[in-house]
């Protein structure tokens, strides 16, 4: 595959994470939350079960064991993320917020594996915390509560990420992904048979919005996402998913009209600004600090 192709593939993956968004909202709004999550993540780790039931019988029971933790890690941000989602009537600024996974993911990893972040991280940081800054401005300098929930979101996934980065070294991605996604289902849908009432009725078109969720924003973004990674650098794949907040903001406004004052398009100017710089733009900045720090 060329590198063309695989970042158009990637390309793609963004664009359908971004519609994941709107199937989700537009889901929830007649479907129970939890229900509609165990349902979508059980149905998509059925679906990929087909492609990775060998590499399953392989499996040892000590690698299984720690696919499942993976999942159950998955799920919890996964949950945070639907009730932020479905308390947030913007979801740009929610996309925005979550994209700072990738800034709180070395900062975790500093914690718990003692991997110091690069010196671009510390020049990124306290631009996308100005960013944060600027979005929580419409309500007087504090976080709203959509907001704080998907900050717990974003912290979880980055945490969530520092784990699976060192399972999937020994197991398939497709077969790890599957795992992840059938405990989120479980405890999705056991949640639902505990809290949750079941609607005497569901419009016709929330079906199909859920529908839309598992086969275009699951399963077919992660087998775009898959066939992408093989065919470019890791450094283009993540300059490339930065686009995934951006497409969120331009479907929200289209879709839901979602306003966008000047503080808030600065504060999401600044944290795309702290995404790229972290990924090559700051780093030459922060090796010359360190540089005239030594000397």
């Amino acid at each position: 595959m060329t590198d063309r192709r695989a970042e158009l593939l990637l390309v793609l993956s963004t664009i359908l994470a971004a519609g994941g968004w709107v199937f989700s909202k537009e889901s929830l709004a007649e479907m129970p939350t939890f229900a509609f999550l165990g349902s979508r993540f059980f149905l998509a780790s059925l679906i990929l079960l087909a492609f990775c039931h060998k590499d399953l019988m392989k499996a040892s029971r000590d690698d299984l064991r720690k696919a499942l933790g993976c999942g159950f890690l998955l799920a919890t941000a996964i949950l945070l993320w639907i009730y932020s989602l479905s308390v947030s009537d913007t979801l740009g600024e929610g996309a925005f917020i979550m994209s700072l996974t990738m800034l709180f993911a070395p900062f975790i990893g500093w914690l718990l594996f003692k991997q110091p972040p690069s010196a671009s991280f510390w020049i990124a940081l306290p631009v996308a915390l100005v960013g944060l800054g600027f979005l929580s401005l419409a309500n007087g300098w504090v976080l709203a509560n959509s907001q704080v929930w998907f900050l717990a979101s974003a912290f979880t996934f980055a945490f969530q990420f520092n784990i699976v980065s060192r399972v999937a070294k020994t197991l398939p991605t497709m077969l790890l992904t599957c795992i992840q996604l059938f405990v989120t289902g479980v405890i999705g849908l056991s949640l639902s048979l505990l809290f949750e009432d079941v609607p005497t009725s569901i419009s016709p078109n929330i079906w199909v919005w859920f529908a839309m969720s598992i086969i275009l924003s699951t399963c077919l973004r992660f087998a775009c996402l898959t066939r992408g990674l093989k065919g470019t650098t890791a450094i283009n794949a993540a300059f490339i998913m930065i686009l995934e907040p951006v497409f969120t903001v331009i479907f929200s406004v289209l879709w839901y009209s979602e306003p966008m004052p000047p503080q808030k398009v600065i504060g999401c100017l600044l944290i795309l600004t702290a995404l790229i710089g972290y990924r090559g733009g700051f780093s030459w900045i922060g090796k010359r600090v360190l540089e005239t720090r030594e000397s």
